[in-house]
C-alpha cells in the first residue's frame, strides 16, 4: 500500500517542481507535439507612439495628446483596492502620484489599454502621459 502512496507523492513534487520551472529552464528542442516553442519578444511599439511615463516624473502642463492619446477630466475617486485610482471608470497607471490621489480635480492626458493586467479589479486602464490640475 506504501508504493502507490510514494509514487503519487514523487508525482505530486515533479509536476510541482516543472510547474515552478523559469524560462531558462524550458527545453529548446521540440515539444512532444512537434511545436518549437517560442520565447522571443513581440516587436517592439511603432516609434510614432510615445514612451511610457517615467515614474518619479513631477507633471506640470498638460500637452495634446499624441496618436491615440484621449484627455479626460474630472474628479479622482478611490477604487475598491489600495492604491487603485480611477477618473470616469478608467483606472489610472502612472502619472505624477503627488498630483493624482483620490479628491482632487485634474485633467489627464494618456491612452486607454484596456487589456493591461493590473492588481485593480475596475475600470479600464488608462496609461497617464502628463496630468494637471483643473
Amino acid at each position: 500500500m506504501k508504493t502507490p502512496r510514494t509514487v503519487l507523492v514523487a508525482l505530486l513534487a515533479v509536476a510541482a517542481l516543472t510547474a515552478c520551472a523559469g524560462p531558462d529552464d524550458e527545453p529548446t528542442g521540440p515539444s512532444p507535439s512537434g511545436a518549437v516553442p517560442t520565447t522571443g519578444q513581440p516587436d517592439p511599439v511603432p516609434s510614432a507612439s510615445p514612451s511610457r511615463p517615467n515614474p518619479t516624473w513631477k507633471g506640470g502642463a498638460s500637452t495634446p495628446p499624441g496618436v491615440g492619446g484621449t484627455t479626460i477630466s474630472g474628479t479622482i475617486r478611490a477604487g475598491v483596492e489600495p492604491n487603485c485610482l480611477l477618473l470616469d471608470d478608467h483606472l489610472l497607471v502612472g502619472g505624477p502620484r503627488d498630483l493624482l490621489k483620490a479628491g482632487a480635480k485634474v485633467e489627464v492626458t494618456g491612452r486607454p489599454e484596456p487589456g493591461l493586467m493590473t492588481t485593480c479589479q475596475q475600470g479600464t486602464p488608462f496609461v497617464v502621459e502628463s496630468a494637471r490640475r483643473a
